[in-house]
């Protein structure tokens, strides 16, 4: 896309691709099998449509097999979310489109070579620390192979090399490092991670060569029903550091979440996709041997296409209030402000400004 394209709005090839659509102009059409990203976060591929000059189109009636225009996505069955991400859905809807007490700014971009470059600069309010980082990423789709690096102002440098669904279908590996100049402080990592229609599992190595520490965690499915364990080894110490377990059942327009870390540490979570605009979501946390019970219930309500309003309390008397709006494609605006309805008039209460740029 030019500066000319991403100002103005205006794009050439859009008015291509109409033309080619229309039944009275002959136009070659040539049928791509594309990587695509599945909505479990496992990798697929899907067939895609282009015109004679590469723009992308959408695929003529009869082009595929069957009678009918093919709807653009990523086929394959949902997988089961890995452990990290079982409650995510209600958890998107207390965490997403907030940013108390800050002012943010992120911005991402992609050069011509396809290297993807994604900056951003967060100023804290109360500390007045300012925190910048800069990461570049770059694929080789041939080889299944992902290559990040990573700086940030704390001058820590990060690197990392992923090779997915190469060594087996569904297998995702990772090696990341981090170095720090300043204290000569290093770590590194290997990540693997499988998911299949009824099992996904995850493991990470740290490779710490006093002992490493060894976390490992997988989630079954069935019908619907999820179950998962989520356990960590010190090798150092040889004793388990950490013994998790969580139950839930998960649909596209519900899910159910609870869980049980150390056997002292409970939570729960339910989210339910009332209707096209409206999400909303119900968490709990409780610690044995304390009366004190965390409950919090949050909504997000699309009030269009490019306008969201969010809203969570808990009881607390903590109130979150946001709104994100999209100003034009690739630049969007998000407003939040954090309420303590306990001591409204002490004052306290954080406000947070977001711009998102992503041409």
């Amino acid at each position: 896309m030019s500066i000319f394209e991403y100002l103005f709005g205006f794009r050439y090839g859009n008015s291509l691709v109409n033309l080619a659509n229309l039944p009275s102009v002959s136009a070659a059409v040539i049928k791509e099998t594309v990587p695509c990203l599945r909505s479990d976060g496992t990798m697929g591929q899907m067939e895609i449509c282009k015109d004679e000059y590469g723009q992308k189109i959408e695929c003529p009636r009869g082009f595929h097999d069957e009678d009918e225009v093919k709807i653009e996505r990523c086929p394959g069955k949902m997988a089961p979310p890995y452990y990290a991400d079982l409650g995510k859905k209600a958890n998107d809807v207390f965490g997403k489109g907030y940013h108390f007490g800050v002012f943010k700014l992120d911005l991402k971009t992609k050069s011509e070579s396809g290297v993807e470059f994604s900056s951003g600069i967060t100023s804290n309010q109360e500390s007045g620390k300012v925190f910048g980082s800069l990461s570049s990423k770059y694929v080789v789709k041939d080889y299944g192979l992902t290559f990040t690096e990573k700086w940030n102002t704390d001058n820590t440098l990060a690197a990392d090399i992923t090779i997915q669904d190469k060594i087996a279908e569904g297998l995702k590996v990772t090696l990341e490092g981090t170095f720090a100049p300043q204290t000569g402080s290093k770590t590194g990592k290997l990540k693997t991670s499988f998911a299949n229609e009824t099992v996904a599992v995850n493991t990470n190595f740290d490779l710490d060569m006093a002992g490493p520490i060894v976390d490992v965690a997988a989630v079954l499915k069935y019908q619907g029903w999820l179950a998962g364990a989520n356990t960590q080894f010190d090798t150092q110490k040889a004793k388990f550091s950490k013994n998790n377990f969580a139950f839930g059942y998960q649909t596209n327009e519900f899910a159910v979440h609870t869980n049980v870390d150390n056997g002292k540490d409970f939570g729960g979570s339910i989210y339910q996709k009332v209707s096209d605009k409206l999400d909303c979501g119900v968490s709990m946390k409780w610690t044995a041997g304390s009366s004190d019970t965390l409950f919090g219930v949050g909504a997000k309500f699309a009030l269009d296409q490019d306008a969201s309003l969010h809203a969570k309390l808990n009881n607390k008397s903590l109130i979150g209030l946001g709104y994100q709006q999209k100003l034009r494609p690739g630049v969007t605006l998000t407003l939040s402000a954090a309420i303590d309805g306990q001591n409204f008039n002490a004052g306290g209460h954080k406000v947070g400004v977001a711009l998102e740029l992503e041409p």
